[in-house]
């Protein structure tokens, strides 16, 4: 009777170290929709781990901002936790406006942004940051797509001013002579055009906007930013929510990060004046990014991007993810786990995961400086 206790006992404690155990690989899983899981899953077998450096990294990192990099977040959140299992990091990606609203008011360690900091936000930043202020540091650049959900049609060209036309209203049907006029061997329908937008403050709409008003400055004459201008389309929120959105409506085109532009919807070939007409890759926004500006002072690394470009290749509606942290006085309780974190996703082992999930890593002259600056945080 005790040896069949024992048993019994020792049975229990086995299904719970077994249990324990799955508990704790779920931890660092995301939770956002078999998507992102899948992809983080698959990014993070091409990282290599043994070169990620914990140093003194422990505690929860804490973190907001754009759903543009939220797919390339969770690939490296995987690398990196299978690493430094002292680090627990909740990047929630609510957008880059909720995500800046937070760090400046002090409940993340550092913020995603399409968009980099502006005066006022520096400004605010400084009241967090103790003796310093918050800066830019590029780390993530892809394209964005202009996805279309359109049966019978598959490859599909359009220029800045019809793009425009069509988001702000003056196109809405498909058999639009300017439609018709780019695609003359496209059978296009009789069909009303339901354009999306994002109804969060974003900055993947800045940077969308931002192309218009360079590339169709008569036809789009907002003044832009991370809030929808414009009147009428549909709205949704997150790159997600735009995403399942066209994904649903025959007849639908929006805007979204080329990672979320996937199963079943088709991307926009951009007429940009080259030779031939650009479609949404990596490679296309790499080449876009490389002709970037570097326009921040001190540490601050902020870019210009050239949204008129007309070089073979380049893809012009391309955007620039930022994480924004204080140059000085960033939370002393999180510093080691921000600069372990940040140290890898900067290195040559995170940049390489993003071109195989859709996005395009930082060049090289550009990235260098970037891991200088992590080094000098404090």
């Amino acid at each position: 009777m005790k040896l069949q206790r024992k048993n019994r006992r020792a049975i229990a404690l086995g299904a719970l170290a077994v249990s324990g155990a799955l508990a704790l690989t779920a931890c660092g899983s995301d939770d956002t929709g078999s998507k992102s899981s899948d992809t983080s899953s698959s990014a993070a077998t091409s990282g290599n781990a043994g070169s990620i450096k914990c140093d003194d990294a422990k505690g929860q990192l804490l973190a907001d901002g754009s759903s543009a990099q939220k797919n390339a977040i969770d690939a490296w959140v995987k690398n990196f936790t299978q690493s430094c299992n002292g680090v627990q990091v909740n990047y929630k990606g609510s957008g880059s406006g909720a995500g800046i609203t937070a760090f400046n008011q002090g409940t993340v360690s550092f913020a995603g942004s399409d968009s980099a900091l502006k005066p006022d936000e520096v400004t605010a930043s400084k009241k967090i940051c103790s003796g310093g202020q918050g800066i830019d540091l590029p780390m993530v650049a892809g394209p964005i797509s202009v996805a279309y959900n359109l049966s019978g049609v598959s490859d599909l060209v359009l220029d800045a001013p019809t793009i425009a036309k069509i988001f702000k209203g003056d196109i809405s049907n498909w058999n639009d002579p300017a439609i018709a006029k780019l695609n003359p061997s496209a059978k296009l329908p009789d069909l009303k055009i339901q354009a999306y937008h994002r109804s969060d403050e974003s900055g993947t709409t800045d940077n969308f906007t931002k192309y218009l008003k360079a590339a169709a400055p008569s036809d789009w004459t907002f003044s832009g930013g991370k809030a929808w201008q414009a009147k009428g389309g549909q709205s949704a929120q997150g790159s997600s929510g735009v995403a399942q959105g066209v994904k649903q409506t025959n007849g639908a085109i929006g805007y979204m990060e080329l990672s979320y532009a996937k199963d079943g919807l088709n991307s926009v070939a951009i007429n940009t004046g080259a030779a031939a007409p650009v479609k949404a890759t990596s490679d296309g926004a790499t080449k876009a990014v490389a002709a970037a500006q570097v326009v921040g002072t001190g540490s601050d690394l902020a870019l210009k991007l050239d949204y008129t470009t007309k070089a073979e290749g380049a893809y012009p509606i391309t955007l620039v993810t930022y994480e924004i942290v204080c140059d000085k006085g960033n939370k002393a309780d999180s510093l080691p786990a921000t600069k372990a974190f940040l140290r890898y996703i900067a290195s040559t082992d995170g940049q390489g995961v993003l071109s195989g999930i859709d996005y395009a890593p930082i060049p090289d002259a550009i990235i260098t400086k970037v891991r200088s600056t992590i080094e000098g945080l404090s």
